[in-house]
């Protein structure tokens, strides 16, 4: 369906608190390519985690629609503390 075939049958107020929508709860309709990159990446985290290290669950890798953005300072942290995690280390 083009965008003028959409609007012709709803109105753009609608199509925007939709659009809202989708923003908090997660894309629409039967295609959830999210959840389906999240069950292969919990996989492959598994199949490559230690023996001690705790299992993933597809859940773990799904994004949340609804979080605030993060700033740069908050996203490096989440790095650091991922890569500590997984056993790295910091250089530089």
């Amino acid at each position: 369906m083009t965008v003028g075939e959409l609007l012709g049958r709803i109105s753009s107020r609608e199509l925007s608190e939709w659009m809202a929508y989708e923003r908090v709860t997660g894309p629409l309709g039967p295609e959830r390519a999210d959840l389906h990159a999240a069950i292969v990446a919990s996989t492959v985290a598994n199949a490559n985690r230690g023996k001690r290290g705790r299992a993933a669950k597809p859940a773990d890798f799904i994004p949340r629609w609804d979080r605030r953005e993060q700033s740069w300072q908050e996203q490096l942290a989440t790095v650091q503390r991922i890569n500590t995690a997984l056993g790295g280390s910091q250089t530089g």
